[in-house]
């Protein structure tokens, strides 16, 4: 039964990265889901939850990106889809509102200024729409030398060229809209944070946890649960699409590769490698062009058993990056939109079943305990309707 006490009637999905793969991808799902929504619901975590908001199916897009070319020029660039997804809805979905990312040479506040216009049009276009940001931008170089402690400084900071994603997520919070980080960009500064619980607005993030994390995190808990030693555990992931090629630089790879390995140590409560003076987990992304979007990831795990006596265990995953992501933007969406008309604000880490480095105070770090404090989440809902 549809219930909204909040007065919306829809979902408005504001992309930054609209056309890259995951946002096409994300274009392509949201029409489906309007037209024949048996072939997007059933892969959603958040599929019958939430009956007091909006339909399922009530989903918009809109967004901004760099690139010039038309929605479905972009789906037909990146590979992802087969015609049969898209082709039907072409014209649908090249009119979805794709606004111009805002110029480098513009400063921090210009661009701040700019994007709340846009949101503000968009606000206009969907009135009856709850609306949710989504941060899909490229990674960004991790170390900052000098991380901005208050929003004046974030306002003067010269890095916007380089790390547009503040622009983005002060505009979105100013805007008292929710905000999701699927990328590994340090987004949840404390000003960040603090600025989002003045506003009422809830944070979600970072770095979505899609393919090869995910699974390391389910295994990783089971081999804990049993009491299984983890001497050494090695991935290795081959990607051809934009984000495989953007990764080939060191610094932009950083911070994704630094949440894919801290994540193994947290879970086990011991560092892997700590006998023998050094790290044995690594991590390793390699673009290889000939994959395109169908990720390959490759694990071998060492483990020690009773008595010492060695065992390993061998992971081929062969995934579709986009196609693995498209859906937990979908449920983050969601759970945003439910959490925000509950009244929470500042960071969620309850959602850290989505994230490869979930942000905020004590997040759950075991796949059940994740699954327990999403359990968590969905009871509180449904106690703020009662």
């Amino acid at each position: 039964m549809f219930l909204n006490l909040n007065g919306y009637k829809s979902l408005l999905l504001l992309v930054a990265g609209a056309k890259g793969a995951i946002g096409s991808t994300l274009a392509a799902a949201v029409t489906q889901l309007k037209h024949h929504p048996d072939s997007v619901l059933p892969y959603l975590t958040t599929a019958g939850k939430f009956s007091g908001l909006f339909p399922q199916q009530a989903i918009d897009l809109a967004g901004w990106d760099m690139a010039e070319l038309s929605m479905t020029s972009a789906i037909t660039r990146h590979g992802v889809l087969p015609k049969t997804v898209w082709e039907p809805y072409q014209d649908e979905i090249d009119g979805i509102t794709v606004f111009s990312s805002p110029g480098a040479d513009l400063g921090r506040a210009a661009q701040v200024q700019h994007i709340m216009q846009d949101m503000a049009s968009l606000k206009t276009l969907f009135p009856d729409a709850l609306p949710v940001f989504i941060n899909l931008l490229p990674a960004c170089a991790a170390e900052t030398p000098h991380m901005p402690e208050t929003l004046a400084e974030i306002m003067d900071h010269p890095g916007a060229s380089e790390f547009p994603d503040l622009s983005y997520a002060l505009a979105a919070i100013s805007s008292r809209i929710p905000v999701v980080n699927f990328t590994p960009n340090p987004l949840e500064c404390p000003a960040i944070i603090q600025h989002a619980v003045k506003n009422g607005v809830c944070l979600a993030g970072c770095d979505g946890k899609t393919g090869q994390t995910y699974f390391k995190v389910v295994l990783a808990s089971a081999l804990k649960a049993r009491n299984l030693q983890v001497d050494g555990w090695y991935s290795l992931n081959i990607l051809g699409n934009a984000d495989g090629k953007n990764l080939m630089d060191p610094e932009r790879a950083a911070g994704k590769l630094a949440n894919k390995t801290h994540l193994l140590d947290d879970i086990l409560g011991y560092p892997v490698g700590e006998k023998y003076g050094t790290p044995s987990h690594k991590v390793h992304i390699d673009y290889y062009p000939p994959r395109g979007d169908a990720k390959e990831a490759w694990d071998v795990i060492d483990l020690i058993g009773l008595f010492g006596l060695p065992m390993s265990i061998r992971i081929n995953l062969q995934g579709r990056d986009s196609i693995l992501a498209a859906p937990m933007v979908l449920d983050l969406a969601r759970w945003m939109a439910a959490l925000s008309t509950s009244g929470r604000k500042g960071l969620i880490p309850e959602l850290g079943f989505y994230f490869k480095k979930p942000m905020g105070d004590c997040p759950p770090i075991t796949f059940q305990e994740q699954l327990n404090c999403l359990q968590s989440l969905e009871n509180e809902y449904r106690c703020s309707l009662s």
